[in-house]
């Protein structure tokens, strides 16, 4: 039940930064690209990346395993889960392909896939420094 607990309140505080960073970015970009979206999954995948490679190993510093396991769920599923949102990026890509701008929606689509790859891969690199 804790678990649950956790990931919810992560998920929750996770949901409010995607909002606050996603609307400072289309504040300044007003334009076709969905720069905020597209920041939001990068950042968030290198997060994931980063969060699940430090706190798989804490037990190595002494801290208890289920104690790392529920700092993880937190700080993975809860917060960048609820941060990240590829549902919206799909739909993006979706509404610039209605709107004729193919080279666009593209963009966003394989754009998308391929940084939030290598940002995660970068967060477990990242994170392998630490372990």
């Amino acid at each position: 039940m804790l678990e649950l607990l956790l990931v919810a309140v992560g998920g929750g505080l996770g949901a409010a930064a995607r909002f606050v960073v996603d609307g400072e970015i289309r504040a300044r970009h007003n334009g076709g690209f969905p720069w905020g979206t597209f920041v939001v999954n990068v950042t968030g995948s290198f997060l994931i990346g980063l969060f699940s490679t430090l706190f798989s190993t804490l037990t190595w510093y002494g801290v208890p395993a289920d104690v790392a396991r529920l700092v993880q769920f937190a700080l993975t599923v809860g917060l960048c889960g609820g941060y990240t949102t590829f549902s919206t990026a799909t739909v993006e890509s979706v509404r610039l392909a209605q709107s004729g701008r193919l080279r666009l929606a593209l963009a966003n689509t394989l754009g998308t896939l391929l940084v939030t790859v290598l940002a995660a891969t970068a967060g477990v690199g990242v994170g392998g420094l630490f372990v």
